[in-house]
C-alpha cells in the first residue's frame, strides 16, 4: 500500500519515513494532449484547427482558406490544457 501513495520502503525506529528515500510521485502529461497542442514560448496554447479531415469537398473555399494553420486557444480553454502538461 505505501508503495502506491509514494511513500519510502523504509521507515526510521521511530515509524518515521526516512528523508533519505523519500520519492516525489511522478508526473504524468496525457498523451492525447501531447499529441494535439503545443505551447509557445511565451506560454500560450497552440492547436489544430477543427473540421479539416475528410469531407472538405463539400466545405465553403473560404471556410478551408481561414481552418489553415494552427489557431491559440482562449484562456480558459489553455488553463485546462496547460494542466494536462505539467512538465511542457
Amino acid at each position: 500500500m505505501r508503495a502506491s501513495l509514494g511513500m519510502p520502503n523504509r521507515l526510521l525506529p521511530t515509524g518515521q519515513p526516512s528523508i533519505r528515500f523519500w520519492k516525489m510521485p511522478k508526473l504524468k502529461s496525457k498523451s492525447a494532449a501531447k499529441k494535439r497542442f503545443s505551447l509557445t514560448a511565451s506560454g500560450k496554447v497552440r492547436g489544430n484547427v477543427a473540421c479539416k479531415r475528410h469531407g472538405l469537398r463539400k466545405r465553403p473555399q473560404q471556410m478551408k482558406r481561414q481552418a489553415r494553420g494552427t489557431f491559440i486557444l482562449a484562456k480558459g480553454d489553455a488553463n485546462i490544457i496547460k494542466r494536462f502538461l505539467p512538465t511542457a
